[in-house]
């Protein structure tokens, strides 16, 4: 598929729509209850007697799919057995949540979870603590941490990535090594795991983190002018004391500089290459492109990167987007866009195309000969990262769901603002930027498809001639 540069225009439009002081909705009870019996159900399909979920601050995903939350400051334990029965094993600092847990079980305490030199009162061995959770000797347990492993050389089922001190008392608890596995697949698997599909309570709840990502993602944009700093634009990507999901973004000419990832006091200048990212729960929305307001202003050296790389970035882009749908499978939508932007010319080498939850990244069915289809309640994060020698980024990173006409009707019914927003969404796709998605496809983000190459032009994106 060959790009022709004269389909797409730099074209004055209008800003997509955003929608600030949305309300944080609340995943409904009966979904929170489902969540444990889509794991059960996982649970028994695997053999599996027991369930040992791990989790701290930054790995926290799989444990707050049931729990509602994750463990402040320390690890922490979920156990589940095949009768359905949760225990929380907890340190100092998280036992005052599991009153509040979404999915109610009993809860023992675990000091050694706790931070240095705090109180080790109640301290007893883990394998006694797990023991009293009922994990017995001989049955066959599944660890779960955060980490899907996808290695070709070894058995990813004997990998585990939690902290060996824990690994060694649940081996104790159950009598042997060999009826220890890793069952992070239960969860993360894009091919079974139970958090790749949403109900439409938690497809509104994702939302609100991709509205208010690209809301933010829009402001910076809006404000980026020579002469201010990193830190004035990165301060516009912090939004309603919620926590991000990946490192903040705002990044000026080099990055890295003193290995430094976060904005710093360096000024904009003309001609820089820019870079804006900014994630919640749900949805990420990332930019990058040149602080310029022409062609004319570019650095001479990159002075064709509108027809060098960003046009056919977004070719790419507005591809995938109308070539996702359900049915689909990974194996088809990587190939589609290895036809429009060659790995060999374009050097991207991630997925191009992975699904997203409470982080940013929960797993990929995107990746070459993929036969994983593309089902109603996936997460999408759009994720093309090209790179050629000497030029700035292009990046449109947005967020976008999977939904069949049963799910689309209960959106509508159960949640008509949050289906308000989707439709005005989908409108500017079609009739301001000729961008047909199917049916099948929400836009969960405001900025989906919307590209400022040129961040000192307010005005104008790159749009799709008809």
């Amino acid at each position: 598929m060959s790009v022709s540069t004269e389909r797409f225009k730099l074209t004055v439009i209008n800003a997509p729509a955003t929608f600030p002081n949305v309300r944080i909705p609340a995943i409904a009870d009966d979904v929170m209850a489902s969540r444990k019996q889509k794991v059960l159900a996982g649970m028994a399909q695997n053999d599996l007697d027991f369930l040992v979920i791990y989790a701290d601050k930054e790995h926290g995903g799989n444990f707050e799919y049931l729990a509602g939350f994750i463990p402040r400051f320390e690890e922490a334990l979920l156990t589940l057995n095949a009768h359905g029965e949760l225990t929380y094993i907890m340190g100092n600092e998280n036992l005052k949540l599991v009153p509040y847990a979404r999915n109610q079980g009993k809860c023992l305490h675990a000091p050694a979870f706790s931070l240095p030199n705090q109180p080790m009162d109640n301290e007893r061995p883990l394998v006694e603590v797990l023991a009293a959770a009922g994990l017995q000797p001989g049955s066959k347990t599944g660890v779960a941490g955060w980490k899907l492993f996808t290695s070709q050389l070894q058995d990813n089922a004997t990998l585990f990535d939690v902290p060996a001190f824990i690994l060694d008392a649940v081996i104790a608890a159950a009598g042997n090594r060999s009826a220890v596995v890793n069952a992070t697949p239960l969860f993360t698997s894009p091919a079974v795991g139970a958090r790749r599909i949403n109900t439409a309570s938690e497809i509104t709840f994702y939302e609100y983190g991709a509205n208010l990502a690209s809301t933010r993602i829009l402001k910076a944009l809006d404000s980026i002018e020579p002469g201010k700093s990193e830190k004035e634009i990165g301060q516009l990507l912090s939004a309603e004391g919620q926590p991000g999901n990946v490192v903040m973004v705002a990044a000026t000419g080099d990055r890295f500089a003193n290995a430094c990832l976060y904005p710093s006091d360096k000024l904009i200048r003309k001609g820089d290459k820019f870079s804006l990212t900014v994630g919640y729960k749900g949805g990420l929305s990332s930019r990058a492109a040149y602080v310029v307001a022409s062609e004319s202003e570019l650095p001479a050296a990159v002075a064709d990167y509108l027809p060098a790389l960003a046009i056919p970035y977004y070719q790419a882009v507005t591809t995938w987007l109308e070539t996702l749908r359900t049915g689909l499978t990974g194996g088809e939508l990587y190939q589609t866009i290895e036809t429009v932007l060659p790995k060999a010319k374009y050097h991207w080498h991630l997925n191009p195309g992975h699904l997203v939850a409470d982080e940013e990244w929960l797993c990929s069915p995107v990746y070459p000969q993929s036969a994983i289809e593309l089902v109603s309640g996936m997460i999408f994060q759009i994720d093309i990262i090209p790179s050629l020698p000497g030029y700035a980024g292009c990046s449109i990173e947005d967020t976008v769901a999977l939904a069949d006409a049963s799910l689309r009707q209960q959106l509508q019914d159960d949640y008509p603002e949050v289906w308000q927003r989707m439709e005005t969404r989908k409108v500017h796709l079609r009739d301001v930027l000729n961008i047909h998605v199917s049916e099948d496809v929400l836009p969960l983000s405001n900025t989906v498809g919307y590209l400022r190459p040129f961040l000192l032009d307010k005005t104008r994106a790159l749009v799709r001639q008809p």
